[in-house]
């Protein structure tokens, strides 16, 4: 995986996605009032969670294959758009 916008993030599984002031996860409320069909993976960032109608707002998703993929946040953007095949296949 190749570092995220901020440089915050890193192919290791101890993210806590709680980088430099911001958080790319929904607070634990938001969280725990959604469904699971509400709720997807950030391809990029995985393990973090995504509130589907939230990043659609945002603009946070890319279409691949017929399939939609929701981002966590703008910096996923681009890393999914150079490499959709990788990041589409891990989630």
């Amino acid at each position: 995986m190749t570092s995220h916008h901020c440089g915050a993030h890193s192919n290791n599984s101890e993210n806590n996605h709680d980088h430099h002031g911001h958080s790319h996860a929904p607070s634990p409320e938001k969280l725990a009032a959604a469904t699971s069909e509400e709720v997807a993976e950030c391809p990029v960032m995985e393990g973090t969670p995504v509130i589907k109608a939230e990043a659609e707002e945002a603009g946070l998703y890319r279409d691949y294959q017929g399939k939609r993929y929701w981002l966590c946040c703008e910096g996923c953007g681009p890393l999914f758009d150079a490499a959709p095949e990788e990041y589409a296949t891990s989630a």
